[in-house]
């Protein structure tokens, strides 16, 4: 893998698109959707001990704060890494690596960076939950990242695991998570994540395959795609019904959102524009997630102290 160590950053630098390097450096979206489980699962934490958030502010600061950091550090040396096939895709061509607005050992530093002070933060809070973030963290750069993402399909499996314990995060914060609430939490993250990332996969197919990364279409076709997008989706559905302590109205609306996504995922299988369905798809994962853990929330807001 081909890195330049010489280009640096520039002092006439615009402070504009200082900041946008810094915004394609950190992925800023998909921060921000891992940030929020990890919200949820401290929230529900709260919820299911009695607790209120008042009393316990300065955890809330502490894990928040490790955990973005640790995300942020682990998805700057994902792109540290994959510099060389972030240059062949488009979707990945502004960010820094590629345009060399950032050196790459000034990457790897903030990566390290980023990651080792955020795992102690954590560690101020308790030991599980900087466990849980390490397990995710090293999961994602080394088993994910380094090791499987460019040689098999079975990267959007390892990859989903460390997206998934985001929740067991913020619940480890508080108290143990070996409870169902934070279980049932993980499974959610993980089995969402395989079909969201296929259908990212077909979106992206000429990308990938350029690139050379073993997605699962790219190796195996559109059609073992979609039946493993629907059978994934379809896990989902009985889910819910082990939260039942969030309430009716959280089991209702879930249900609806994956009966809704199972419905478009089944449909894969009669269109003949699968790059559109692929987008409706997409739209739909994205604003599934955010639903799924905002009812979460707003289910258990009456408590709050």
């Amino acid at each position: 893998m081909k890195k330049d160590e010489e280009t640096v950053i520039s002092p006439q630098q615009n402070p504009n698109t200082f900041l946008s390097d810094l915004k394609e450096l950190f992925k800023a979206v998909v921060l921000i959707f891992n940030v929020l489980p990890v919200f949820a699962g401290f929230w529900l934490a709260l919820y299911f001990t009695n607790s209120t958030f008042t009393a316990n502010w300065d955890v809330f600061l502490l894990i928040m704060a490790g955990s973005t950091s640790v995300m942020a550090g682990a998805l700057i040396l994902n792109n540290w890494y994959d510099v060389d096939i972030d240059t062949i895709m488009e979707r990945t061509k502004n960010r820094p690596t590629v345009t060399g607005n950032l050196s790459l050992k000034a990457v790897l530093t903030l990566g390290i960076i980023f990651s080792v002070v955020g795992l102690i933060l954590l560690l101020f809070t308790t030991i599980e939950a900087a466990l849980y973030a390490f397990v995710g963290w090293f999961i994602y750069v080394f088993l994910y990242t380094i090791w499987s993402k460019r040689k098999y399909t079975l990267n959007t499996l390892i990859g989903s695991v460390s997206g998934a314990v985001t929740p067991l995060i913020g619940w480890a914060a508080l108290e143990p998570a070996n409870h169902t609430v934070p279980i049932i939490m993980f499974l959610i993250l993980f089995i969402w994540q395989i079909p969201h990332t296929f259908v990212i996969a077909i979106r992206k197919y000429d990308e990938y395959k350029a690139a050379g990364v073993a997605m699962l279409p790219v190796v195996h076709g559109l059609a073992i795609t979609k039946r493993q997008t629907v059978i994934y989706i379809a896990c989902l559905l009985p889910l819910p019904f082990y939260l039942a302590s969030l309430g009716t109205t959280f089991i209702v609306i879930a249900t609806i959102l994956n009966i809704g996504w199972l419905i478009l995922g089944i449909s894969g299988f009669f269109t003949k524009d699968d790059l559109n369905w692929a987008n409706k798809m997409f739209l739909y994962s994205v604003n599934y997630l955010m639903l799924i853990f905002i009812v979460m929330i707003i289910v258990t807001v009456p408590w709050l102290g």
